[in-house]
């Protein structure tokens, strides 16, 4: 059973022949293809199915059935195998009174998305609606058929965790093996003698003992002790999130020599994001994972340079006096940028719940780990946090779950959430919302098994069974590696522009919009003080400072010039 192709199953009524026969043609190959005749019939092969523990990848269903409404069939699918992505087709004739029930079911979750009765061969807008989330299924639901990565571990797996979260965020396919498996054994029996765990087989090939995230990371695009001392660029960009590939995109498009510095995985925090529906330009949503993905690939075919896996340790501008490029250090690695755009956003606040935070690997993550989304089948979960982060991650982890509880401090989650998120979590039956809630407590078995919530305003705590445990709660920003003439707010974002106090001022005017109070280091997105905290506007910050750093440029040019 364990080979057998996933099914995506085809609910028909009118247009049977057509929807069958452009399904087989493209996806038979990969995927089992059936089409039964009306809803009833659907729900019993879907039962079936789930039983058998056939994996179902999509059910796509004429609006139009025989027996019922195709949108109520779509909505019991979502009970049955939430993990099923649901699609409905349109007869193109009843596009205009059906788009109002349409748009109900897509703010609702009913359905994934909607598109037109396929019209004839080569109808790639209908099929380019189905690669795509496709495509998202076979990364967060389906088990890797091919990878790339090999994680070997010698217990539970908590050292493997932070290594998975990178890999996943970078979208390179993985997979964890036991020391005892015969395929682990194949890659220790490599060593030259006794192992140290965790061991991982590269993407390269090679081979690491006692390997750590950032060590993966950093072999993913090679070391920073590769960089020829003395080398300067026109432009570093220290944080690889959407801001800063956005930076990188438009300053090598444009022939600027950039090179990108990410502490962890290039995408930064909007890589752990299951599914982002409101960024422009993608109407069935977009995961975090592929967003930056193609971001990255992007960046780097117009020639930026990606280094991984250390954090910069310091940066120092350069003398007025001289050329002032700007030493970015990161440990003993030294390189000079005529430009420096941070763009490092901002980090989770732990919990401080010592008893909870014993478990971190084992139960208790901090960020949304869609990666551990699959290993959550049939447990209780919980996630603290009431941003756009949050409600992503609870969409998501609802449909591995048996239950998702979200416990948030404040009364509601309208000040700190986007509506249709709300919507959305309040139309999926195995989540519930907890105001006024913070976890306590916490303990368990070698792993996290329960959590204690106390209620705000009565005191009163409450013991759950909990045996995971995601915590995106609010965050803050790393600038201790800035230089002293960075100006900060009072919460420590950058500030710039005219936000930046009158005394700091040169020449009797601000700095320019996204550049900070030193000369030719900017700061966009989330780092930035009075940023949106959205990943389209750190995106489009990300953009916008390319002008600025024209600008500099051509300001130290002239100076040159002048001497």
């Amino acid at each position: 059973m364990g080979s057998q192709n996933p099914v995506i199953l085809l609910v028909t009524w009118n247009s049977h022949d057509r929807v069958a026969e452009e399904f087989a043609a493209r996806y038979s190959r990969d995927y089992q293809v059936e089409a039964v005749s009306g809803a009833e019939n659907a729900l019993q092969r879907i039962h079936q199915l789930v039983e058998a523990g056939v994996p179902l990848a999509m059910v796509a269903s004429e609006t139009t059935l025989d027996d019922r409404p195709g949108l109520e069939l779509l909505a019991e699918v979502r009970t049955l195998c939430p993990t099923a992505r649901r699609v409905a087709l349109l007869d193109r004739e009843d596009y205009a009174q059906g788009l109002e029930a349409i748009h109900a079911a897509l703010s609702a979750r009913v359905i994934d998305t909607f598109t037109g009765i396929p019209r004839g061969a080569r109808d790639e807008e209908f099929h380019a609606a189905l690669t795509d989330l496709l495509s998202e299924w076979g990364w967060t639901v389906a088990t890797p058929e091919v990878t790339v990565v090999d994680i070997i571990v010698g217990s539970r797996g908590r050292e493997a965790y932070g290594i998975r979260d990178v890999l996943e965020r970078m979208g390179v396919p993985n997979r964890v093996l036991q020391g005892d498996e015969p395929e682990a054994l194949e890659i220790l029996d490599q060593l030259p003698g006794a192992p140290e765990f965790p061991v991982v087989r590269t993407v390269a090939g090679s081979i690491i003992e006692n390997a750590t995230a950032n060590a993966i990371a950093e072999s993913i695009y090679g070391g920073f002790d590769d960089i020829p001392e003395g080398t300067v660029v026109d432009v570093a960009v220290v944080g690889g999130g959407p801001a800063g590939l956005a930076a990188a995109v438009y300053a090598t498009s444009e022939g600027l020599d950039t090179v990108v510095i990410e502490s962890e995985a290039v995408g930064g925090q909007a890589g752990t994001s299951s599914m982002i529906r409101n960024y422009l330009g993608f109407p069935n949503g977009v995961s975090g994972m592929r967003l930056t993905q193609r971001a990255r690939f992007q960046a780097g075919r117009f020639g930026a340079r990606f280094f991984t896996g250390r954090a910069v340790t310091f940066l120092e501008p350069g003398p007025e006096d001289e050329p002032p490029h700007h030493h970015v250090f990161v440990g003993e690695t030294h390189l000079c940028a005529r430009t420096v755009v941070v763009a490092t956003g901002v980090n989770y606040r732990r919990l401080g719940v010592p008893s909870v935070d014993s478990f971190v690997g084992v139960g208790v993550y901090y960020g949304a780990a869609t990666s551990l989304a699959r290993e959550m089948v049939g447990k209780r979960v919980c996630v603290v946090g009431g941003g756009n982060s949050a409600g992503q991650a609870a969409v998501h982890m609802a449909k591995f779950a048996e239950h998702v509880t979200i416990a948030v401090r404040r009364t509601s989650l309208e000040e700190t959430m986007s509506a249709y998120l709300i919507r959305e979590l309040e139309a999926i039956p195995n989540v519930t919302i907890r105001s006024l809630t913070r976890v306590v407590d916490g303990g368990g078995d070698g792993a996290l098994e329960w959590l204690d919530f106390e209620h705000i305003d009565t005191g009163e705590v409450e013991r759950h069974t909990i045996e995971g445990l995601f915590c995106l709660l609010g965050a803050e920003p790393d600038c201790s590696w800035l230089p002293s003439g960075v100006a900060l707010d009072e919460k420590g974002y950058i500030l710039t522009g005219r936000d930046v106090p009158y005394e700091a001022w040169t020449r009797g005017r601000p700095p320019a919009n996204l550049e900070t109070t030193v000369p030719g280091i900017f700061a966009v997105g989330d780092v930035r003080s009075g940023s949106m905290k959205r990943v389209a506007s750190a995106a489009g910050e990300g953009a916008s400072v390319l002008p600025l750093i024209h600008a500099h440029l051509a300001e130290l040019r002239a100076a040159e010039t002048r001497t």
